[in-house]
């Protein structure tokens, strides 16, 4: 890789989470603002109609959408899947307008702080996630890596280079003026670096980078039905990033009965309550807390 012509901003993705979406609106109002020299910067709304109707999504998580196999597959219709194959089209199949970097914005419910998600262990985005985290100590690096490309159902699918910036806490539909003003601030991070790297005026010193390592999923207590009857332990709530150790509350049934974590192993969950996920059986995800040389 030897320059990067198109960087690609996508907000929206999830209808509901307004900050990605309103930074998507703002740049396209004032594109001096993430313009650099040396690469064209576009802007995407992914999910226009998910948008409008202040929903996650119209019938399907567009996020999931961009498995190779579906973006391929000429009987899926429904609206969420013709988008993805339309932000195929638009970002990844023609080769002049190839996106060479992708930035996808989203927002969180649970205390997700400024995280960036990495779906693959690029070298450049891993240098990048270390540069973005040593400039600004609120930034940390979730890692969810997938074995292929084509397990790969995220918009960061169409391109190897580029992440998803994910900011919280804040409520679906709403805009928190101070997350929002960090999301810019990191945006802008992000297109300096890219400047810097195409002007070959990035070091090439070793770094080390604190990454959290996906594990697994975890749902709530549920009854055989698949009914609810327990939620996310006081003590853990909020608690996104910290250690979570055997023995320590995780959950609080509706009896007031605590449900410990039973794991052997320390883990630093995350995703913690996150209202979306609700409907995927996740009350929050597993991780490892590890130091990484790049």
């Amino acid at each position: 890789m030897n320059q990067i012509n198109r960087v690609a901003i996508v907000g929206g993705t999830h209808g509901n989470e307004f900050t990605g979406a309103y930074l998507i609106q703002k740049f396209a109002q004032f594109p001096d603002l993430i313009t650099r020299p040396s690469f064209e910067t576009v802007t995407l709304l992914a999910n226009p109609n998910a948008f409008a109707a202040g929903r996650r999504y119209v019938e399907k998580d567009l996020n999931r959408c961009f498995l190779k196999q579906d973006l391929q597959n000429p009987t899926l219709s429904s609206y969420e899947e013709l988008q993805a194959k339309s932000i195929q089209n638009t970002l990844a199949s023609n080769r002049d307008k190839q996106a060479d970097f992708i930035l996808d914005l989203h927002s969180s419910t649970a205390n997700m702080g400024l995280t960036i998600i990495l779906d693959n262990s690029h070298p450049f985005n891993l240098k990048l996630a270390a540069h973005l985290s040593r400039i600004n100590p609120l930034v940390r690096v979730y890692r969810c890596s997938f074995k292929s490309i084509e397990e790969n159902p995220f918009v960061n699918s169409l391109c190897e280079l580029g992440f998803a910036i994910e900011v919280g806490p804040i409520a679906q539909g709403l805009l928190k003026a101070t997350l929002f003003q960090q999301a810019e601030e990191l945006v802008h991070a992000v297109l300096d670096y890219l400047e810097q790297f195409n002007q070959d005026e990035i070091s090439s010193t070793k770094e080390t980078l604190i990454i959290y390592d996906h594990l697994s999923v975890v749902d709530y207590p549920k009854k055989q039905d698949g009914t609810i009857f327990g939620m996310i332990h006081p003590q853990l709530q909020d608690k996104d990033y910290q250690a979570l150790n055997p023995g320590d509350p995780m959950f609080l049934d509706f009896e007031g009965k605590t449900i410990l974590y039973e794991g052997v192993s320390t883990v630093w969950p995350i995703f913690i309550n996150e209202a979306a996920y609700y409907e995927k059986g996740i009350a929050m995800c597993f991780t490892k807390k590890q130091q990484i040389n790049i």
